[in-house]
């Protein structure tokens, strides 16, 4: 597959855009679509990233629309604390910060458009975010969002049920509106293991994860693993309140939110996301 992240359309005239058409045709419709529109296309057309084999994994359409032609990519991180980045010395350091730093050396050619909101505000559970839902995700256009949910939800005995059933419906919400989504599972934290069914609201999302075939981001397994694989220490990992994490903590998730994005989109990349250096 190309190297090259533009489209690479041989012919001319006429031909030219008829090709072109298709494939916009195709990138608006689902990757099955997509396929059957590619049998039409002739040997030399070079679809570049978006890369029609691979396209058939692809869960996030519309952020491999944008970067396949080259248009600005928006995501809103949507959450609570660990969003809006409790826990970190600095805005900067906070995940969705650091998310943006790492798809930019990830896709370069793209590096100018690539933006990611933080709406995440502290000690929300699930009625407090969607009663924001259209102002700071629908409301912002992005082409994703990444809903980091369910921490507040198990410590402030929100019933599981509920959680569900306003997760699933937000959820559905978000895609009617043109937007990809992304979940992010709550954290693992000696705070949660020692609230009992806490776990529960992990699984939840997970579940639903699988019902809706949305990604989840499980940031509880990384986080278990990267203590396991000496990556980081737990006083590199948590803050002081055992809850949030710190610095290198959300170093790492925002690095492996990233690979997840562009996995989930089948985007092929200029290098693996790495930790990045300010």
């Amino acid at each position: 597959m190309s190297g090259d992240f533009g489209l690479k359309i041989f012919g001319s005239g006429w031909q030219r855009l008829a090709r072109g058409a298709l494939l916009f045709v195709g990138l608006s419709m689902s990757s099955t679509a997509v396929l059957a529109y590619a049998d039409f296309l002739p040997d030399a057309f070079d679809l570049g990233i978006f890369d029609v084999e691979s396209s058939r994994d692809t869960i996030l359409p519309h952020v491999a629309r944008q970067v396949a032609l080259g248009e600005p990519l928006r995501i809103v991180a949507f959450g609570s604390s660990s969003t809006q980045g409790v826990g970190a010395s600095t805005p900067a350091a906070a995940y969705p910060a650091r998310l943006e730093t790492v798809l930019k050396r990830a896709l370069p050619q793209h590096s100018a458009g690539i933006s990611v909101l933080n709406r995440g505000i502290g000690g929300e559970a699930v009625d407090e975010m969607l009663a924001r839902l259209d102002r700071d995700v629908i409301g912002e256009h992005p082409d994703l969002v990444i809903w980091q949910t369910g921490s507040n939800d198990a410590l402030r005995g929100v019933s599981l049920d509920h959680f569900r059933e306003e997760t699933e419906a937000a959820v559905r919400r978000i895609r009617e509106a043109g937007i990809d989504v992304i979940l992010m599972e709550p954290q693992w934290c000696p705070r949660f293991d020692a609230t009992p069914g806490a776990y529960r609201f992990r699984d939840a999302v997970r579940q639903i994860g699988v019902r809706l075939d949305v990604p989840v981001i499980r940031r509880s397994s990384l986080m278990r693993d990267w203590i396991a694989q000496a990556k980081l220490t737990h006083t590199e990992l948590f803050s002081a309140d055992g809850l949030h994490m710190a610095d290198r903590g959300y170093d790492l998730l925002a690095q492996a939110a990233a690979e997840d994005v562009l996995r989930a989109a089948a985007v092929p990349v200029a290098e693996t996301a790495e930790t990045v250096e300010d």
